[in-house]
């Protein structure tokens, strides 16, 4: 984590409270509160099964919560969709990336939003309105990416992560939620990553990213949310803590601070 990083004293842009969902008799989550601030880097931290992916899952759009709340810049959201976290300024990156390898990466930044000219019946494809867009978008977010018209399939495993985050910034989201985001780089990449992660929050992004590397939330993250069993356990700023209270904390060594855990 940047040392000098002072932690915003804003309103939440992302809010949930008392999240609960269930699949059968299985309880993902069970009354799950989250706040994620502008400027910040939250950490989503628990062992498999805690309900992480089922807390971005809803958080993004992907599956509706049984019971709880969800509020953005301060209004209560409902998402039936993913297109609808979007076009709320929700932006989610999963593991997969979701990029087209035969695309360049101004068409991968559009797709989905393509530009296009001419009769509403033919949808001509607008290629030098998106390349010039797409190149001034990622000079707003001073990204070092290679040249617009270069194709995914071309790109280093860092090169596509940091394009799909990028993607993610420039539709003027207000939260990107980060699914483990250098779990398949190596240590040069994650670098060049996490420096563009953390060059978003300095814009005044709020992220939440989750990830199973203890030492990556450690460098990175302003406030870390620890999860175990369906259950936000505790929550607390990454200057507060330290990271054997936190694995303690998802393996429920430590009780200290849990809140309604079950044993």
């Amino acid at each position: 984590m940047s040392e000098s990083h002072v932690l915003t004293e804003s309103p939440p842009v992302l809010q949930a409270r008392d999240v609960s969902k269930e699949f059968g008799a299985v309880v993902a989550l069970s009354d799950v509160s989250i706040d994620v601030y502008p400027g910040e880097i939250a950490g989503l931290v628990g062992d498999n099964g805690a309900g992480k992916s089922t807390l971005i899952k809803i958080l993004s759009g992907v599956q509706s919560a049984d019971r709880g709340t969800i509020t953005l810049d301060g209004s209560s959201v409902h998402f039936t969709s993913p297109a609808d976290a979007r076009s709320a300024g929700i932006e989610t990156v999963y593991q997969d990336l979701a990029l087209a390898g035969n695309m360049t990466i101004w068409a991968n930044i559009f797709l989905g939003r393509e530009r296009t000219y001419g009769p509403p019946q033919l949808h001509l494809l607008d290629k030098r309105r998106m390349a010039q867009e797409a190149r001034e978008m990622l000079e707003r977010l001073d990204l070092n990416v290679p040249p617009i018209n270069s194709t995914v399939a071309s790109l280093s495993g860092g090169q596509r992560q940091a394009i799909a985050i990028a993607r993610a910034a420039a539709w003027g989201s207000k939260v990107i939620i980060l699914d483990e985001p250098t779990a398949a780089l190596g240590v040069g990449e994650t670098h060049a990553v996490e420096e563009v992660i953390v060059g978003l929050r300095d814009k005044g992004f709020g992220i939440l990213m989750i990830s199973h590397n203890l030492q990556q939330i450690d460098r990175l993250t302003d406030r870390i949310w620890v999860l175990r069993r369906g259950h936000m356990v505790d929550h607390c700023r990454k200057a507060d803590t330290n990271l054997e209270e936190v694995v303690s904390l998802i393996t429920g060594a430590s009780r200290q601070f849990a809140k309604g855990l079950p044993a």
